[in-house]
């Protein structure tokens, strides 16, 4: 799951363009039925919990082009103009501000376009290539950085930090949250290439998994603010959302995903009409995309009998990727290689800007080349398509790819009937030991944690379980608690009895607390921490004094000898080594061994622990010039350069 922000007035257009802008049109529809059920998207339904207070709406009417402008450009109700005069007041608290309008610089640069176009003799809103506009912006901001700054400026990167952010858009009032649930590649693959029937069924298990994360934000993660400040954070209704499911992808390649535009307008348990609290959302984000995930794999595994599989990615930072075991590979790289010819294209257009104009891209320049290798990449848009001619394409493209239809029907007939593998059932047992294996997984991540990471990491260790998907809620809520209570919680509890229970949300928390702050962590992360502070307190380590630091860099000596070896090198009697400096012996850090360190880190932190393998020969160490240490630091000679 994706999660981006919708600002209010045009945020939304390209949902629209995609479903809703034909509800009217020249042809005489009226609705979005009659036109999608012949070729293009399905319409969008209302979603959410919140469309109980929302008058005249209710979960799964159909979205239409007018409700989405009043409830996400204006923040008005969905059936504000339409609603019959009946003397009754449809609102949604307070509408969204208008937008201040267009920023100085763009204002200055469209001007300076139109110049251009009129000294040219051509009209003043003519397109103009990409190079002039970048020569043209380039020349402008030289010439505001030279009346803002009173100089010229230093370089490429001074220009283009400054070109960004005069490019930035006025600020505008958020409208929405556009969420997007995409199925790994495997799952739009097989949907796309399967009878109809298992399609329908592969369709509604990703619905069933959207609704099944759209509940989870709305039970843990939907909050608003309120009071100076937004200081107190109150619980609401649910959401209110319009849901739009397309099939293809912008090249036509089989991509099934949901667009969910969450309205920036939940109602308080008192009925007021406020504004999300987006801090929790975006916190909850990665654990709201691995219930959905999770979601799928128990919907296709119980209606379709399916597994699903690790596959590692290129990049090993990463976490693999579970696919459908039995899906050809070759078919997941054919409809999922588009994006990376755009960012090949992107890369090259960015070096061709910057070898042309003497200095790197800015933000809006970046935005525009990226959009010019979309457009040079892609084949041109595909006029709407019915189901049936899109499935027509994708069968005959897998045909190409694999060989033969015959080829098809053998992968689909063994992804349908995979070898049986035993899976757990979620005893007692199986959830406490699975609350141990996600302490585990969040501890090898990270030293603190919230909430969000132990709800993530539950979903991941769900899927290898036999879990109806009905009863996945409560599985994952008993393990979450479960690895809460292994945990140590770091954040102070705040004092029942200094807050009123009108001060408190439902979850018994203080609403002058943030919802999932909370910072844990554990006793074997503590118990390492201590082990690190303990060997910080020795004292019983060797150290040089600042003064003989600076006497062996005069000289030119080495760095790292064995214990004895410097009374050799600075002309004493003899010894096990020098005495503590004037601040004490620096203790030895954990972990640390005594091996020789890079002059240069000898210098700056003026005592070292000796060594045992010196690479310098004049002080009788056996490692000698071939030592390793030696080949990496060459002793003097390097303190002499």
């Amino acid at each position: 799951m994706s999660l981006h922000k919708l600002s209010a007035g045009h945020g939304y257009d390209y949902l629209i363009r995609q479903v809703a802008a034909l509800d009217a049109t020249h042809r005489g529809r009226t609705d979005l039925a009659s036109y999608y059920s012949e070729r293009g998207e399905a319409p969008g339904r209302w979603v959410g919990r919140g469309l109980a207070g929302v008058d005249g709406l209710g979960v799964g009417d159909v979205v239409t082009g007018e409700q989405m402008r009043l409830l996400f450009a204006e923040g008005r109700h969905p059936l504000d103009e339409t609603s019959p005069d009946s003397g009754r007041v449809l609102a949604l608290g307070v509408p969204y501000r208008p937008s201040t309008g267009e920023q100085p610089f763009q204002a200055a640069l469209r001007a300076r376009f139109a110049d251009h176009n009129t000294a040219l003799g051509l009209p003043r809103r003519a397109a103009l290539p990409a190079e002039v506009r970048a020569r043209l912006r380039g020349e402008l901001a030289t010439e505001w950085f030279r009346q803002q700054e009173g100089r010229d400026p230093k370089g490429d990167l001074e220009l283009a930090s400054a070109l960004t952010r005069w490019s930035r858009p006025a600020p505008t009032p958020v409208g929405g949250y556009d969420l997007t649930f995409s199925p790994v590649k495997s799952v739009s693959t097989l949907w796309a290439i399967t009878d109809l029937a298992v399609a329908a069924q592969i369709e509604q298990a990703h619905h069933a998994a959207v609704a099944a994360a759209l509940h989870f934000l709305e039970d843990h993660a939907l909050y608003t603010r309120e009071g100076t400040g937004g200081v107190r954070q109150r619980d609401v209704t649910g959401l209110v959302g319009a849901a739009f499911t397309h099939r293809d992808s912008r090249a036509g390649d089989p991509d099934l995903h949901t667009h969910v535009a969450v309205a920036n307008k939940v109602q308080t348990l008192n009925g007021r009409w406020l504004s999300i609290d987006g801090r929790i959302l975006h916190a909850a984000k990665v654990a709201a995309s691995e219930t959905y995930n999770t979601a799928l794999e128990h919907h296709l595994a119980t209606v379709l009998g399916v597994r699903f599989a690790e596959r590692p990615r290129a990049d090993r930072s990463k976490r693999p990727v579970r696919e459908i075991v039995g899906v050809e590979p070759r078919l997941n790289q054919r409809w999922s290689a588009r994006r990376l010819v755009i960012d090949i294209r992107k890369a090259e257009l960015a070096a061709d800007f910057a070898r042309d104009h003497a200095r790197p891209p800015g933000r809006v320049e970046m935005l525009q080349l990226a959009q010019q290798a979309t457009l040079e990449t892609r084949e041109r848009k595909h006029e709407p398509r019915t189901l049936a001619e899109q499935r027509a394409v994708w069968r005959a493209e897998a045909v190409d790819t694999l060989g033969g239809p015959e080829r098809i029907d053998a992968m689909i007939d063994q992804v349908l009937r995979p070898a049986a593998m035993p899976m757990p059932a979620a005893t007692p047992v199986w959830r406490a030991q699975t609350a141990d294996r996600v302490l585990a997984a969040v501890e090898e991540h990270r030293a603190t944690w919230q909430i969000w990471h132990l709800w993530a990491e539950t979903q991941r260790q769900l899927r290898s379980a036999n879990i109806h998907p009905e009863d996945a809620r409560d599985v994952a809520a008993s393990v979450v608690e479960e690895a809460v209570a292994r945990s140590v919680q770091l954040t102070p509890i705040d004092d029942p009895a200094d807050v009123p229970p009108d001060e408190r949300r439902a979850d018994g928390a203080s609403v002058f607390t943030v919802a999932g702050s909370t910072q844990y962590s554990s006793t074997r992360i503590l118990a390492a921490e201590q082990r690190v502070l303990d060997a910080a307190a020795l004292t019983d380590g060797q150290a040089l004094l600042p003064a003989a630091v600076d006497l062996r860099a005069v000289r030119g000596g080495g760095y790292g000898h064995r214990p004895g070896c410097w009374a050799e090198a600075d002309g004493a009697d003899g010894g096990d080594g020098p005495p503590p400096g004037p601040a004490g012996p620096r203790p030895r850090r954990s972990g640390q061994d005594h091996r020789s360190q890079s002059p240069r880190r000898a210098l700056d932190r003026r005592r070292r622990p000796c060594s045992r393998a010196c690479p310098i020969r004049r002080c009788g160490c056996p490692a000698g010039r071939g030592h390793r240490h030696h080949r990496r630091h060459p002793g003097p000679a390097h303190l002499g350069t």
